[in-house]
């Protein structure tokens, strides 16, 4: 079947994934580049796979393989999801006090004080005002930025490469050019730090290397796992958070008049926003028997986390927005050894945002009908293009 992409002008979710968790859990899919995979939709299915250490992440230059690619690809664009084995697990202790819950606490100040200088600029401009442009999309990135120690005034430079590389789904050529120097610009960066330590994670990841804890390229896989997981994500789930909080009778209103909830309320944004549709890669080492079938070494892979995210089996009423909703598994920030390690930042990220926007905008609401949002319907990854509000 061809790859399941939600309709086009809204977030989604895809519209078979109910059918194929019922029929066919196990589905065998061509991919927007044309490569085939398989495409699981179960939460057992894809948390077991998620989990399963004969799956690897290949590089957007090892995978897919085609006619006329080198046999040595030349470095490839290796983030923390990619890393294995023992290198994997000593850049993950080298970062755990880094990105631990009571760190991620103490820079929720910080957090917040980012947050509101973007809100003065909202409200001093407005209204009405474009949320996604001037508060959802840099916000994430200034979070990111300021805590790894990437130069925010860089982003004209690094934000279209990253993007393209992030996108290799659809566009796996720009994606493999630009691998190149994404690496040479994180090195780049890496030096400076030497030159000129700052108080951030590159720093004293780059220190650590310098005593001999790490090796260099360690500090470029985090520098890039930074650019290529540390915000975009972000951005798009708190874009389409806010927009489904305004298009959902009452939520916004629950949510402001009732901040005890947050936490469980972003949980369940986290579930229910379909902003991840089959976009995680993994390819198989060996042969791995599921549900009477092969999936066979070399082939790839595709856990639909947004499927099993809505997988009524684990979530009961599961297409329904229920900000209360407790226990919540879902599996959004992945299972096993590559769970996210920004974990508490994400949420930290997410909260906070909401936070400050329901504070200084008790009012907000849509300046369009819903109808008229602009998307990109082309990406299995969905978001608005522009949010344009009012208050």
């Amino acid at each position: 079947m061809d790859f399941p992409i939600a309709p086009p002008g809204e977030i989604g979710p895809v519209e078979e994934y109910e059918r194929l968790r019922r029929d066919c859990p196990l589905a065998w899919v061509r991919t927007p580049m044309g490569a085939p995979a398989w495409y699981v939709t179960r939460y057992a299915d894809v948390r077991a796979l998620l989990g399963d250490g004969r799956l690897i992440r290949p590089t957007i230059n090892a995978w897919p393989v085609r006619p006329g690619d080198p046999p040595d690809p030349g470095p490839g664009l290796t983030t923390m999801m990619e890393l294995n084995g023992a290198r994997h697990a000593a850049l993950r202790r080298a970062l755990a006090d880094e990105f631990a819950a009571h760190t991620v606490d103490g820079h929720r100040g910080r957090i917040r004080a980012l947050a509101e200088g973007l809100l003065d600029d909202v409200e001093t401009g407005g209204p009405p005002a474009d949320l996604a442009a001037d508060f959802a999309e840099p916000f994430p990135l200034l979070v990111m930025c300021d805590l790894a120690g990437i130069p925010y005034e860089d982003r004209d430079y690094f934000l279209p490469m990253a993007d393209a590389a992030l996108g290799a789904l659809v566009t796996l050529d720009e994606g493999r050019e630009v691998t190149r120097t994404l690496r040479r610009y994180i090195t780049q960066v890496i030096a400076g730090k030497r030159r000129r330590p700052g108080d951030d994670v590159l720093t004293r990841l780059t220190c650590r290397c310098d005593r001999g804890e790490l090796d260099e390229e360690d500090v470029v896989t985090f520098g890039l796992s930074m650019l290529m997981a540390g915000y975009r994500t972000c951005t798009m789930f708190l874009a389409d958070a806010i927009l489904v909080l305004l298009t959902q009778p009452g939520r916004f209103a629950r949510l402001r008049d009732d901040r005890a909830i947050m936490p469980r309320a972003v949980e369940e944004l986290l579930r229910y926003l379909p902003v991840l549709n089959g976009v995680v890669v993994l390819q198989a080492t060996r042969d791995i028997g599921l549900r009477g079938r092969t999936i066979q070494a070399g082939e790839a892979v595709l856990p639909v986390l947004a499927a099993a995210n809505r997988d009524g089996t684990v979530f009961p009423d599961a297409d329904r927005l229920d900000l209360r909703r407790d226990p919540n598994p879902h599996l959004t920030f992945g299972h096993g050894a590559h769970y996210c390690i920004g974990v508490h930042l994400a949420r930290a990220e997410l909260s906070v945002a909401l936070d400050a926007l329901l504070d200084r905008f008790p009012g907000l609401r849509l300046a369009v009908d819903e109808s008229e949002l602009p998307w990109e319907n082309e990406s299995p990854a969905k978001s608005p293009l522009a949010l344009p509000v009012d208050w």
